[in-house]
């Protein structure tokens, strides 16, 4: 077991004051803690994001327009779960009816690009998985945690006014125009335990317990801690912290805990 290293990242839409068990330390508005992503799995990236702006309306490539429109190995695609939200706050993904290039540009143009897109209130245990190619926006007052491919390939579509530029030709060769399918996301995902992902390029399970747990590591994986005391072979995860687990390792959950556990589909993970 190798807990990650932490990145704390600074954004204008961040928060001064993080949620427990996050610490704020003064550091001005942290928007997003990362985890250094370990060589065994260097194709997962696993993140904390907190919001109180709106962030970009943006979208990501899949592999094969990553490599065409960037020379990159990798797209991105991404789930989200939603751990704390504000009353009204709101996800954007997907678009409310079937749309087309020349709308969505036109609309990411002048500012209307919001009225054109689906967005859904959340609360705490919300999920969603975010294909490459979604049109997506995460909203105010919000914290969550994303897993995703490890690419930070974005094309900003609308910034609600930031200097910052926008990519509206790549993102319009890699967007699609229709609404986000239901079967990708659930609610209430901490009541029970249950699998989340199933692929294309990881899997991914909520573990929750009302009693305590032990299991063994069927194969190396990424455990992040949400709620409870988690041990892996003896050693501490704390809430809030990621750690690399390999296959035999011994994880320990205490009653009424959480954890989430990603298993990479790439073939970038390092066999050990």
């Amino acid at each position: 077991m190798k807990l990650l290293n932490t990145i704390r990242v600074e954004k204008p839409w961040g928060k001064c004051e993080l949620p427990e068990p996050f610490s704020s330390d003064g550091q001005g508005k942290i928007g997003e803690i990362w985890f250094d992503p370990p060589a065994e799995l260097s194709d997962l990236l696993v993140k904390f994001i907190f919001t109180s702006e709106q962030l970009s309306i943006q979208v990501h490539p899949d592999d094969t327009r990553a490599v065409r429109l960037e020379g990159s190995r990798a797209g991105k695609e991404e789930c989200w779960l939603v751990l704390d939200a504000q009353p009204g706050a709101k996800l954007g993904i997907g678009f409310s009816k079937q749309s087309n290039a020349t709308d969505v540009r036109t609309g990411a143009e002048n500012g209307t690009i919001e009225s054109l897109m689906d967005w859904f209130e959340v609360r705490s245990g919300d999920y969603f998985y975010i294909p490459a190619g979604t049109v997506h926006a995460i909203g105010a007052g919000i914290a969550l945690v994303e897993i995703q491919q490890n690419s930070d390939i974005t094309y900003r579509l609308y910034d609600y006014g930031r200097p910052r530029e926008l990519h509206l030709d790549k993102g319009m060769a890699v967007a699609t125009f229709g609404p986000h399918d239901p079967k990708l996301r659930q609610r209430d995902v901490f009541a029970t335990s249950r699998q989340l992902c199933d692929g294309p390029h990881f899997k991914l399970w909520c573990v929750s317990t009302t009693s305590s747990l032990s299991e063994r590591a069927e194969k190396r994986c990424l455990i992040i801690a949400i709620k409870g005391d988690l041990q892996v072979s003896g050693q501490v995860v704390g809430q809030g912290c990621c750690a690399l687990v390999e296959a035999g390792d011994i994880v320990l959950l205490s009653d009424g805990g959480i954890f989430l556990r990603a298993e990479s589909l790439g073939a970038q993970s390092i066999d050990g």
